[in-house]
């Protein structure tokens, strides 16, 4: 399966539905749809990259406008005490779908460590 055939190229080509709460020229965030917390939103690059291992320095803008689309989700979302932004990465990390996202998890206290 290459990158641009992840559920979630799918879901920025508009081929499968999700709740899409932001959306701009770089980046889409919905909602998971196996939530781990009461909010659980997850931030998309529109650029296939597989894994945080295979961003280059060429995507450092990109990388940083994630957290900074994190950032205001999170906000929208109405996430005033707090929330974790978590990416994983390969199997031993628990990635399970091979293109970048960062998981913004809140509405509860969160314990540490986290799994």
């Amino acid at each position: 399966m290459t990158n641009q055939d992840t559920i979630f190229s799918k879901i920025i080509r508009r081929e499968i539905p999700a709740n899409i709460v932001y959306e701009d020229d770089l980046a889409l965030a919905f909602t998971d749809v196996n939530p781990q917390a009461p909010v659980h939103i997850l931030v998309i690059p529109k650029k296939p990259i597989a894994k945080l291992a295979e961003a280059e320095t060429e995507d450092a803008a990109l990388l940083g406008h994630l957290l900074l689309t994190a950032k205001r989700v999170a906000a929208e979302a109405g996430l005033t005490n707090g929330y974790r932004v978590v990416i994983n990465t390969d199997a031993d990390g628990g990635q399970t779908v091979f293109h970048l996202h960062l998981h913004i998890l809140g509405g509860r206290s969160l314990a540490w460590p986290p799994g």
